[in-house]
């Protein structure tokens, strides 16, 4: 992990067109580069080889439930809010097995899974998704037993943030405290105008990046444009939660009538913690080979939200989508602060926007809360 200063010390101007080099020499250091690319209608995060492969031009349009690409015409490449997912699936891996099993004669022999953790840097995250990586970071490095998949992936990282100029419907990350602006958590940070980028470093890994560049200073013009940018998408947001912490008001209405109301609408698709950034559930299973000399024990991403999750010992805990829809809300909201002193909440807004019946945290939140909490 690098150290990273609240207020870079010094600022640089990267043009468009340089952003090619900053790529070349992540890619001469040894690192695979992933960034944001329009794909079966939405902005996804795959690999690149050139700048050219970003959404140039592009505009998301996001509400409950809806998504949708327009072109703009112009040559800025990240003037969207986000895609379905963040880095959650490149660091914590959908499905991953975790050992191997196979008969030697009347004995098991167990070999632990090769892990695939060939150093990645990531052009374009945000900062609700830099918060939400730290979150990870507690639960899968934290503790006594580190998770070796992720602590490989996670220690060959390298962060690009893209610092937010457009803030979309869906966003809310002001009234979480998680953006629009990245101020810990990456090794360069960008800030878009129209000609290119106010860049600054936030690790050693990245002053040596922007160094190796050539790049002139960004001067007083260029750096308050890009704050009044920056300010400006925060200005933006219209949806907020009515509180930071919402554990106790959350647990004194565990019996709101809102509750039944959200579960008549809600399908319990999981897709919502699917497209969460700090939803870390999983289940483990066994696939065994068909003569059943071998066998493969992998864990796969689980939610709240499926029949599964909350099957104990013959007794399924959570029989209705009452109940699950009331789980996810109170822990995300309300339990996660004692585990992690903060919400598992970072305003990204996925949530509202893939929900295929556009239910709204922000409002179901506000309902259940009524008034604004500390």
């Amino acid at each position: 992990m690098s150290r990273q200063p609240d207020v870079p010390s010094s600022m640089v101007f990267l043009p468009h067109e340089g952003l090619s080099g900053l790529l070349d020499h992540l890619r001469s250091e040894g690192y695979r580069c992933l960034g944001p690319v329009v794909r079966d209608g939405a902005i996804q995060m795959e690999p690149v080889a050139h700048p050219d492969a970003f959404p140039i031009g592009f505009r998301d349009r996001q509400e409950k439930g809806t998504y949708a690409l327009e072109d703009a015409g112009d040559a800025r490449m990240f003037a969207f809010a986000n895609g379905p997912q963040g880095l959650k699936p490149w660091l914590f891996s959908p499905r991953e097995t975790l050992w191997h099993v196979a008969r030697r004669g009347t004995a098991l022999a167990f070999e632990p899974a090769e892990i695939d953790a060939a150093p990645l840097a990531v052009i374009g995250i945000r900062s609700c998704d830099l918060a939400a990586i730290a979150i990870q970071d507690r639960h899968f490095l934290g503790g006594a037993r580190p998770d070796p998949a992720y602590a490989a992936r996670r220690g060959g990282l390298f962060v690009v943030a893209v610092n937010c100029t457009h803030a979309g419907p869906t966003c809310f990350c002001v009234s979480t405290g998680d953006g629009p602006a990245a101020r810990a958590g990456f090794d360069v940070a960008l800030t878009e105008l129209e000609d290119g980028f106010v860049a600054a470093a936030g690790s050693e890994r990245g002053e040596r990046a922007l160094a190796g560049l050539g790049l002139a200073p960004a001067g007083g013009a260029r750096e308050a444009a890009a704050h009044e940018r920056v300010a400006a998408a925060g200005s933006a947001q219209t949806r907020s939660l009515p509180g930071r912490d919402l554990q106790a008001a959350l647990l004194a209405n565990l019996l709101h009538p809102r509750w039944e109301a959200v579960a008549g609408r809600c399908l319990s698709c999981g897709n919502c913690t699917l497209v969460c950034p700090t939803c870390f559930c999983h289940c483990e299973r066994e696939e065994v080979s068909s003569g059943g000399a071998s066998a493969e024990h992998y864990r796969e991403w689980d939610s709240c939200f499926s029949e599964g999750h909350a099957f104990i010992h013959g007794l399924q805990v959570r029989p209705d989508i009452r109940s699950r829809y009331r789980q996810w809300l109170t822990h995300k909201l309300g339990g996660w602060h004692d585990q992690f002193g903060r919400s598992g909440c970072v305003g990204c807004g996925r949530c509202i926007t893939w929900c295929p019946v556009g239910i709204d945290i922000t409002e179901e939140a506000a309902a259940v809360c009524g008034a604004a909490t500390p």
